[in-house]
């Protein structure tokens, strides 16, 4: 049985020992932040089967113009795409013996339901990562170590390798680059940027001399934000390791695995205005008793599980910045 046993300390035997505090105490979790993001489609759902389409309407073909009053009406037309989601299962579980809750000083249910809720939201934010991940717009600084322009490719690949820190020149540069695109605002008239601390440590260090005069700035640094800066608002995020550039052979999000960039000088950054990620839920996510016939999943009708049936897709509108 893989599971927690009261004969081995580290899977249970320690809920009970001498002068043992009855308060039990949790690891250190990271906040995790890509799910935010994503947009729930309001046609996923139980009983309407595991795909899920959604129509994408362009604009028309051809642009219209002024007429000359005895020239008939000139017609065109318009194009439709398709988005398609496929809902997948997600689930974990902990079983543990009776001896052991029987035993114990300490109940076992607590920490494992608290540690299948942590679970569950890391393995939903992998899922979106995952799809973030698919954006085809690229960037990286010009001839690698531009302060204030960036290179773009359309095809999903970096072309060259980034040598230089991450600063506000590069926000204003990606910035009207998305809007010149007429990538939408996620938010009002602002992107959204994602990464971890010290990618924007530069950034950070720069706009406390931008704002170091102005009643705005000194909040912004005293209530600990990295704040908004040329229509983007920057989140910290470090759950989604380090690194995972286009040649890395280890880089596993699902195992936490990180593998730098070579240079070590800066790291991916994700931009995103609206319609980023789609998820589709047929069932939320809950917590189980093992009921028999796999948790209830086989319906034959104990341990505890987290599952949930749900997936993620790509919306093609963020931006990367990141390592070939």
């Amino acid at each position: 049985m893989a599971g927690q046993l009261w004969s081995v300390n580290s899977l249970g035997g320690y809920t009970y020992a001498p002068n043992l505090s009855e308060e039990f105490r949790e690891a250190v979790q990271p906040e995790v932040k890509f799910r935010q993001f994503c947009d729930v489609k309001n046609a996923a759902g139980k009983n309407l089967g595991e795909t899920f389409n959604w129509n994408v309407y362009m604009d028309v073909s051809n642009q219209g113009g002024t007429l000359v009053e005895t020239n008939t009406m000139p017609e065109t037309n318009l194009r439709i795409s398709q988005g398609t989601l496929t809902i997948t299962e997600r689930g974990q579980a902990v079983p543990w013996t009776g001896k052991l809750e029987t035993l114990g000083k300490q109940s076992i249910r607590a920490p494992i339901m608290s540690a299948l809720k942590n679970d569950a939201k890391k393995s939903f934010d992998i899922g979106a990562h995952a799809q973030f991940n698919q954006t085809l717009l690229r960037v990286v600084p010009t001839t690698q170590n531009s302060a204030t322009a960036v290179t773009l490719t359309t095809n999903g690949t970096a072309t060259v390798t980034n040598s230089i820190a991450y600063g506000t020149g590069h926000t204003k540069a990606i910035s009207d680059l998305m809007k010149e695109r007429n990538i939408p605002p996620y938010s009002a008239d602002d992107y959204f940027a994602i990464a971890w601390p010290t990618t924007y440590r530069g950034m950070k260090n720069q706009l406390e001399t931008i704002h170091q005069y102005t009643a705005e700035g000194f909040a912004l640094i005293m209530n600990g934000e990295i704040g908004r800066y040329e229509n983007v608002r920057h989140v910290e995020q470090t759950f989604i390791p380090k690194g995972g550039a286009a040649d890395s052979t280890t880089y596993n999000t699902s195992t936490n695995t990180a593998d730098a960039w070579n240079n070590a000088l800066s790291d991916w950054i994700f931009f995103f205005g609206e319609d980023t990620v789609a998820e589709g839920i047929a069932v939320a996510e809950e917590l189980r008793g093992k009921l028999p016939g796999d948790y209830g999943r086989s319906r034959v009708s104990p341990g505890t599980t987290w599952a949930v049936s749900a997936s993620f897709t790509r919306i093609p509108t963020s931006v990367r910045r990141r390592a070939s």
